[in-house]
Formats: structure tokens, C-alpha cells, sequence
């Protein structure tokens, strides 16, 4: 195992740029396929290329608000006390890096935006306790876990198709999520994943000592108050006192969560604004004042500049591939060789490819459902399994997707070539298991 990690280490280190040059990258393919492929002109490409790069906006404010407040959350004095008891329980770095798979696994499950940062967060206080453990693999290790979401409770795809008045109702209905990620097969997916993904990650962890980054403690630092952020600490005004009023903070907690109860109450369903409106006053509560809630986010902020830059790039992406034709053509290849039982993997594996270009789920099943939906009514393929090939196909590739390792990146001060070794493996494993699934599913089932 050392000689497979050193190979994908070497080739990491010499092959893989930055995430942003690797957008740029991949923007610059699209152009050159939708061109050479499709037979688009250039003046066509950039104008689709320019209309939609701002067209994520939206989008790119609520993963922008689920990553800081879910740093908030991830990272309150509560849930931190709760990870300093989970920390001060192990004392072997193979031990560590079990924990942080599994805290970043389940915490996906629950919330992706939680999960991503709270695996971070772990990962980094077990590296700083535990001496000898491979800091680049902790890391890598906790955002493995990331992959959990596309069979959790924010899996975007299913949670779209079982909500009424989704996009694509007319061509598919909708799809209860006790089919998709409640289903047997899915939950034995990630009752797989969820045992097997740590153990893989444990023996990853180097034998020769030699080979073994620690991490270095001078760079650990605490939430400082940011510039603005200290006028909301000043002592004895009565601004001051406003500002670190708890009475305050918990009255507007109270609000927000009383909003979500008659939500629910009233028939309402779960998407990504409310999954932020959730996390957003459960930090104001936890972390008790505003003073203490602003400081914090401060500090949360400096996870997300990766996503406000890139996700542009990966916008404008998108709609090159909508408007040349490209992800019909990719789908096709795959769908054109399917029958009723493969269709589940090979929508599995065209989803895996087209994640590099599209690596947002939502945006992602808007350009690839409908060609999945037309291919399951004409070969008679079970909807459920073809919505969650999509969604699993997404889940795989995103730990190879420079774009979601961002906020870990941000969190650990390392660079993407020093994890991406190991999210290799992690990636191959996990498709293992997703296609074995998809197979077994698909055949036993037509």
C-alpha cells in the first residue's frame, strides 16, 4: 500500500495544479470539445460561455452561506466540546484517522455543508493530539466522508425528484425518497461505505515513519475578531451590551427555529434555503450572542473564497455543455449500449465523467436527467435507480473534484497536490462499491 500511495503521491505532486488552475483548465476543454465535438464555432461557444457564467449566482450565495454558517455551527462551543471528548479518546493515529473518517461520513449524511466542515475541523484537532499521524491523510481522510451526502439527507438529487413541482415532474412524477436514498439497497450502500471507507483510510496511514508529515502547531489559530468585529467586544456601552446580549441571540433563535416548526407543520419541504436557515440560527443559539456569532463567521469566511471565485468558471462550464450538446453526446455513449438492467451503471459511470465538468448536483441533474429519464421510459429502467445512479455518480467523482476539497484545503493550510493521493484510492474503492451496487440492483430487479 505505501508503494501505491508514493506512486499517486509523485504523480500528484508533479501533474496537479491548484483547484483554480484546474477550473481554468477544464473550462478550456469544454470549449475545445463542444467545438471539435459538436462542431460549435467559437463565436457560439464564448457567447453561451458569457451568458451563463453569472447564471449560478443564486446558488453560489447559498453553498457560499452553508459552508460559513456551517463552520460556525461545526465549530461552536458546544459541538466543540462534544469533538474535544471525542478526541480525548484516541491515542493511536490509526485510531484518528477511523474517528475523523467517520465524524466527516456521518456529519455529511445528516447536512453536506456540516459534514464537510466538521470532518475538517476533527481532522485538524486529532492531527495537532495524536502524535504520528499523517497529517495529508487525516485530511483527506475526513473529507472522504464527503461522499456520504449523495446517499444522506441531502442527497440534492432525491430530495429534488420527491419534492412536487420539481423541474422534471411532467416527464418522471415524483419519486418518494423511501425508493431512493431510504431504500434497502441504498441503505446497505451506505452501511458499506460507512464500515469499510475508515478501515481503507487506517491502513493508508504510512509505515515508515520517515514518510510522515506531522502537522505544525505554530499554524493553529484561534477565531480572531476581524476588522469591524472588534467594535461589537468594546466593554461598557450599552451598544456593547446589545451586542453581547444572549437574551438577544436567543429570541431570534427561538424565531427561526419557531419558523421551521410551522414550516414542517404546514406541509413544507426541505431545500437548500431552509437546510441554511436551520444552521443559521442554530449557530446564532450556540454560539450565544451576536458578538460571539459575527466574530465566528469571520473566521468561517476565509473557507469560501474558493467557491465564490470558482464557482463562475464551473457555471459558465455548464452552459457550454447545455447549449453545444455535449452531455447528450457523453450520455449517449453510455445510454446507446444500455439495457434495462445496465442503464442504473451506466448512468452511474457517464455521471461520474460529467461531475468534472458539472460538479454540482443540482445543476448537474438538470442537464443530465432528462436524457436519463428518456432513456428509462424507452428501456423500461426503474426511475429510482437511474435518479440515484446520477446522484451516486456525482458523490464518486466529487472526491476527485478539486472543487469540494476547497473548505478542508482552507481549513488545513494545505495544498490539493498533498491529499489528492489518497482521495484517489479512497475514489476507487468507493466505486467499487457503487458499481457492484448499481449492478446488483439493476440485474436483480429486471
Amino acid at each position: 500500500m505505501d508503494k501505491l500511495t508514493s506512486f499517486f503521491t509523485e504523480l500528484m505532486r508533479r501533474y496537479l495544479p491548484d483547484p483554480f488552475v484546474f477550473a481554468i483548465g477544464m473550462t478550456l476543454l469544454t470549449v475545445l470539445l463542444a467545438m471539435g465535438v459538436e462542431g460549435q464555432s467559437p463565436i457560439d461557444v464564448i457567447r453561451a460561455w458569457g451568458s451563463g457564467f453569472w447564471s449560478l449566482l443564486a446558488f453560489t450565495t447559498q453553498m457560499a452561506v452553508i459552508l460559513a454558517a456551517g463552520y460556525v455551527l461545526a465549530t461552536a462551543p458546544l459541538t466543540d466540546r462534544l469533538l474535544n471528548r471525542i478526541v480525548g479518546r484516541v491515542h493511536e493515529p490509526r485510531h484518528a484517522i477511523i474517528v475523523a473518517t467517520l465524524v466527516g461520513g456521518l456529519g455529511s449524511y445528516l447536512n453536506w455543508g456540516f459534514g464537510l466542515v466538521i470532518g475538517g475541523v476533527i481532522a485538524r484537532k486529532l492531527a495537532l493530539k495524536v502524535k504520528g499521524v499523517h497529517y495529508p491523510l487525516i485530511i483527506a481522510a475526513a473529507y472522504s466522508g464527503f461522499t456520504m451526502y449523495g446517499l444522506g439527507l441531502s442527497a440534492s438529487i432525491p430530495v429534488l425528484v420527491a419534492t412536487p413541482g420539481h423541474p422534471l415532474e411532467a416527464q418522471m412524477g415524483t419519486i418518494p425518497l423511501s425508493q431512493t436514498i431510504f431504500s434497502l439497497p441504498m441503505l446497505l450502500v451506505a452501511l458499506a461505505i460507512i464500515v469499510t471507507l475508515p478501515l481503507l483510510n487506517a491502513w493508508l496511514q504510512p509505515r515508515d515513519r520517515s514518510r510522515i508529515v506531522e502537522v505544525d502547531a505554530s499554524t493553529d489559530r484561534r477565531a480572531e475578531p476581524e476588522a469591524g468585529a472588534g467594535d461589537l467586544l468594546e466593554a461598557d456601552t450599552i451598544a456593547t451590551r446589545l451586542n453581547n446580549s444572549r437574551i438577544l441571540s436567543l429570541l431570534v433563535g427561538l424565531m427561526g427555529i419557531g419558523y421551521v416548526i410551522i414550516h414542517f407543520a404546514g406541509g413544507g419541504s426541505l431545500d437548500l434555503n431552509l437546510i441554511n436557515f436551520i444552521i443559521l440560527f442554530l449557530g446564532i443559539i450556540l454560539l450565544g450572542t451576536p458578538a460571539a456569532y459575527v466574530t465566528q463567521l469571520n473566521e468561517g469566511i476565509r473557507t469560501i473564497g474558493g467557491i465564490i471565485l470558482q464557482y463562475p468558471f464551473y457555471a459558465g462550464i455548464m452552459a457550454i455543455m447545455a447549449a453545444s450538446g455535449l452531455v447528450g453526446t457523453i450520455s449517449r455513449l453510455f445510454v446507446d449500449v444500455a439495457t434495462p438492467a445496465s442503464l442504473p451503471f451506466w448512468g452511474l459511470v457517464s455521471s461520474y465523467f460529467i461531475n468534472f465538468f458539472a460538479p454540482s448536483a443540482g445543476g448537474h441533474w438538470v442537464i443530465q436527467g432528462p436524457f436519463m429519464i428518456d432513456a428509462a421510459h424507452q428501456l423500461g429502467s426503474a426511475m429510482n435507480q437511474n435518479v440515484m445512479s446520477v446522484m451516486l455518480g456525482n458523490a464518486w467523482n466529487d472526491l476527485v473534484q478539486p472543487f469540494w476539497i476547497l473548505p478542508a484545503l482552507a481549513l488545513s493550510r494545505l495544498k490539493l497536490r498533498d491529499v489528492m493521493s489518497y482521495t484517489v484510492i479512497m475514489m476507487l474503492w468507493v466505486g467499487a462499491i457503487h458499481i457492484t451496487a448499481m449492478l446488483l440492483w439493476g440485474y436483480l430487479t429486471h
